[in-house]
């Protein structure tokens, strides 16, 4: 399983192939929060960075912007005991007012928002990649979680017709819990 992808534009609604258990995080339709505390292991969530970030690999693209864009970032590992699973980079245009309060939210989980109700939330499809540790989304990680690929998917969301990219990695640990 060497088949590396590293390009930001090689992302697919077909998922890469993985082990039938690791496949059935990667495409969980719902909140990998949920997912993760219905395992029974005491389950937490480490803001890494909240505020301005530099775009990264295609999320300006995504956000209709051009060019290296300075975005909103949110970045998080989900953890079970006390041992990082997945990562998670939430991006929206700089200063954007429908998603800023959502957010911001500490060591909450965004997916509760996602998945638990915003009105007039409009959600894609899931896009599925896996990225070597030289990726610019898995750079950010592999120092401290190194692994040579990270499956990840990544969602597009919109309220009130402000975008926001939420893009997950499932990092090795996860193995453990399967």
């Amino acid at each position: 399983m060497r088949s590396m992808i590293t390009s930001s534009r090689c992302w697919s609604v077909v998922p890469p192939p993985l082990s039938p258990i690791l496949q059935t995080f990667l495409t969980e339709p719902a909140s990998l929060t949920k997912r993760l505390q219905a395992t029974g292991h005491p389950f937490a969530i480490t803001v890494l960075q909240q505020g301005p970030s530099d775009s990264l690999a295609g999320e300006a693209h995504c956000l209709g912007l051009s060019g290296q864009s300075m975005l909103y970032a949110r970045e998080v590992l989900l953890s079970l005991d006390d041992r990082a699973v997945v990562y998670a980079r939430s991006v929206i245009r700089l200063n954007c007012p429908h998603w800023q309060g959502v957010l911001e939210r500490g060591n909450r989980s965004l997916g509760s928002s996602l998945f638990g109700g915003l009105s007039g939330l409009q959600r894609g499809s899931l896009e599925y990649q896996l990225l070597n540790r030289d990726h610019p989304l898995a750079r950010h990680i592999a120092s401290l979680h190194s692994a040579d690929y990270y499956p990840a998917r990544r969602c597009y969301f919109s309220l009130q017709q402000a975008p926001l990219l939420v893009c997950e990695l499932l990092l090795p640990a996860l193995g453990n819990y399967l």
